[in-house]
């Protein structure tokens, strides 16, 4: 009965019991451990309270993992407020057991790992400048950030995230919904760095979930919900479960998007960007600005191997308060792209990918 007005966003193995307990996570901040036998179930956290968010109503929690000796959770608060940088209500969290730590207080919302076949934890959220994935790596105990493009600014907004996820599918691999784009991953993290990740396609599809079924790929969408009977779409075709094969994915929109490692940021002189995904996509055009009352050099640098050894791709300078942009070559590519400022400044560098 304590669970019957929550409303449950994600099940995760128990890190001291898991032989007889669960976490149960609902939306408003809830985490209960229950005894699937017994159904014995208590509150343990008001997660709300302790990750210092604005409460129920306001900020939704939407996944919760275990592996690696961490339970991991996280929140998709953003709204425009978020965008102009006036509030900070996401949270991407993690529970050793003992003490919570707050890692991201951006939206975040998909965690999944594949447990001892890979000892990496995913969890794909964004902020204003691109898509991200966060990886947390067991042989070091470190978190890494990835950035990604986004396929559409349609996603940018708590409401339009329900739920973008992150799955098992076919053979050991993974499949990842993220802001428009699905991608494969390989839960692979030699040397503790990421580089089986390749764009599929775009989609406009807001999913509730995927699975392999039976030799399938099997979708449920969440595109229209009943919402107290003033949904006019409520029950059309798209709300429904899509059967298909994962090689289908291919058939959809090519992949393209934009985003990059900084948007109006404060970064600081030698201090190089997070990297940001470049493979996988056709045409590629870098932009640059800044607000310093001097020139500034930005070194681009490329990792084309995509385990984190970076090679000088060029220097461009750009005027005080200025703006310059690249166009790389035609057929140029590589796994992962950053960029370093000569000066610290606010920066934007943002990458269009058509």
């Amino acid at each position: 009965p304590e669970l019957v007005d929550i409303r449950l966003c994600g099940t995760a193995r128990h890190l001291t019991d898991p032989g007889n307990l669960v976490y149960m996570l609902g939306m408003e901040g809830e985490l209960f451990e229950l005894n699937p036998q017994t159904l014995a179930c208590r509150q343990i956290a008001d997660l709300q309270k302790v990750l210092n968010t604005e409460g129920e109503g306001r900020v939704h929690f939407k996944d919760a993992f275990t592996a690696c000796g961490r339970l991991v959770v996280c929140s998709n608060e953003y709204d425009e407020q978020d965008f102009l940088g006036k509030r900070a209500q996401g949270r991407l969290a993690e529970f050793d057991g003992k003490k919570w730590t707050v890692l991201e207080t951006k939206p975040f919302v998909a965690i999944h790992s594949l447990g001892s076949f890979g000892n990496t934890i995913f969890a794909t959220g964004w902020d204003r400048a691109s898509a991200m994935l966060k990886v947390f790596t067991q042989a070091d105990g470190q978190w890494r950030t990835y950035r990604l493009p986004k396929a559409s600014h349609t996603f940018d907004h708590k409401w339009a995230t329900e739920w973008p996820r992150l799955r098992a599918v076919e053979h050991e691999r993974l499949l990842m919904d993220l802001h428009g784009m699905f991608y494969e991953l390989s839960p692979w993290a030699y040397g503790n760095r990421v580089w089986g990740l390749r764009p599929i396609s775009t989609h406009l599809w807001v999913h509730a979930d995927f699975c392999s079924w039976k030799g399938l790929l099997v979708i449920g969408a969440d595109n229209a919900s009943h919402e107290g009977g003033h949904n006019v779409l409520c029950a059309e075709p798209q709300s429904a479960l899509w059967f298909g094969k994962t090689d289908d994915l291919w058939k959809l929109g090519k992949p393209k998007g934009w985003g990059g490692p900084w948007w109006e940021d404060k970064v600081q002189a030698g201090m190089p960007s997070d990297p940001y995904l470049m493979t996988g996509f056709d045409q590629k055009c870098l932009h640059l600005t800044h607000d310093a009352k001097q020139p500034v050099k930005f070194t681009v640098e490329v990792d084309f191997c995509g385990h984190g050894a970076w090679q000088t791709y060029a220097t461009i300078t750009v005027p005080a308060r200025g703006y310059r942009h690249h166009e790389f070559p035609a057929g140029f590519s590589a796994h992962w792209i950053r960029v370093t400022a000569s000066r610290s400044c606010v920066a934007t560098a943002q990458l269009h990918y058509t």
